[in-house]
């Protein structure tokens, strides 16, 4: 995790394109997540190379992701990730992911699978 803020450069591109703007982008990833409380599973930023697209996806119980995809953004929905530090408020801990991703090691995932 990192510092938080917002994406920038081609990322910000990408993700505006494909989810319409940050905003949507963040609040359908967070609401993922949120849906995933007391659960167990990801959610994942995946870059799909067949639709040359980002994606938001589950992976419920370790499932694989999309074929082909490549995940950029991991989000630890198990239980063990949170509990100690935010009981059963899964929702607080979505939150505090989402004010600190390290962006630029988000950017530089997405930069190496645009080469």
């Amino acid at each position: 995790l990192g510092e938080g803020g917002e994406p920038d450069g081609r990322l910000r591109d990408a993700l505006i394109r494909h989810f319409g703007s940050l905003e949507r982008w963040q609040a359908e990833f967070s609401a993922m997540g949120k849906a995933q409380g007391g659960g167990s599973g990801w959610v994942l930023l995946t870059w799909s190379p067949r639709d040359k697209k980002l994606v938001n996806q589950w992976a419920m119980d370790h499932t694989t992701t999309l074929a082909g995809g490549q995940p950029i953004l991991a989000l630890d929905m198990f239980e063990h990730s949170y509990h100690m530090d935010y009981g059963a408020r899964a929702a607080a801990y979505v939150d505090a992911f989402m004010a600190a991703i390290n962006w630029p090691n988000v950017a530089h995932a997405y930069s190496e699978l645009q080469e």
